[in-house]
């Protein structure tokens, strides 16, 4: 297995462990895919779930621009639910999980197709 591999498994391991959710793993493995180069970078991995301005480039970035979703407050609301599925006191929220679980969220599988 490939470094993404492993990640990806790691992946999948906090979607059924801290999510309490049984991943579609093509759907991760395209997600993480999606993420590119930041899955390997140590601070751009995680989400930093308490910083305003890591939670404005998730909704600006991914839910806006790469999922095509308008903007509103439903997104904001949107990623405190996936941060509160995901646990406040979790400090490692992988990227590739939060994205996962916004985009089964929002139902935008398609983008993935």
């Amino acid at each position: 297995m490939g470094k993404r591999d492993d990640l990806i498994a790691r992946y999948a391991e906090d979607l059924r462990e801290k999510c309490g959710m049984t991943p579609d793993m093509d759907l991760l493995r395209k997600v993480t895919i999606g993420c590119g180069p930041a899955i390997y970078d140590a601070d751009a991995a995680t989400v930093a779930g308490s910083q305003p301005a890591e939670l404005a480039t998730v909704k600006t970035n991914f839910l806006i621009r790469k999922l095509g979703l308008p903007d509103g407050p439903e997104l904001d609301a949107a990623i405190a639910s996936v941060l509160d599925t995901y646990g406040h006191s979790e400090r490692h929220k992988y990227r590739a999980v939060v994205y996962y679980m916004l985009v089964k969220h929002f139902g935008r599988e398609s983008v993935y197709a």
